[in-house]
């Protein structure tokens, strides 16, 4: 089993709270500030990611039946907005629902200019899923910024998380340092997620700077 690092994180989170749920396209929040989106499969632990990264227990519900996810959750992080996603790929679900979460997904991905960055969660004891491969061929597509984050880090050992992480990567074309292993149970990999978002809001305040001054008119010459 992984222990969990000592490091402390360049990001704290403080007073994590809910702010609404959206079922359609017209109910999705603009956010006024950068908005970082969580995704996976429905049995991969997006809530039990969420509320570690919250520091609380109850703030994303749980639930034992795979598949309860089937809005888009927005939730206030202080200097960053967290949309947790419909899950994917759940078998005991009929075909009209899982049509319905793909419709969802594909219309909040649409609007990636909202998006500061996707944290794509997969089990790190499994070899990824078909929709996993896919999620990742799509956010590749549409030049989305993501991570992908194994869950559930704790189940393996060491040397086992290690072999898993290097399978995954392959797995999804992906390079091993586009990987961060977690759990949610231990807390392991906490701090580089929090790290991470934390480059992602440095990176996104370097931007809007840089918009800032775009818009800026000229000052005008003194004619001589």
């Amino acid at each position: 089993m992984y222990e969990v690092k000592p490091e402390k994180p360049s990001l704290v989170i403080k007073n994590a709270t809910f702010i609404t749920s959206a079922a359609r396209e017209d109910q999705f929040i603009r956010p006024t500030k950068p908005m970082i989106a969580v995704c996976g499969k429905s049995n991969v632990g997006k809530s039990s990611f969420i509320n570690m990264l919250a520091n609380q227990k109850k703030l994303a519900k749980t639930s034992s039946e795979p598949g309860r996810t089937r809005l888009v959750n927005y939730f206030d992080f202080g200097e960053f907005i967290l949309a947790d996603l419909p899950g994917y790929g759940f078998a005991r679900v009929s075909k009209s629902e899982k049509e319905k979460w793909a419709k969802t997904l594909d219309a909040f991905f649409r609007k990636k200019e909202d998006i500061a960055h996707v944290f794509m969660l997969a089990d790190s004891r499994h070899d990824p899923t078909a929709d996993d491969v896919q999620m990742v061929q799509y956010l590749n597509y549409h030049i989305i910024p993501f991570t992908v984050t194994l869950t559930k880090a704790d189940k393996l050992s060491k040397m086992k998380l290690k072999e898993h992480i290097r399978a995954i990567a392959s797995d999804l074309y992906l390079g091993v340092h586009n990987l961060l292993a977690t759990s949610a149970e231990t807390g392991y990999g906490k701090t580089d997620v929090l790290n991470k978002i934390y480059s992602v809001l440095q990176a996104q305040k370097l931007i809007c700077q840089a918009d800032e001054e775009l818009e800026e008119p000229e000052e005008e010459q003194p004619q001589e």
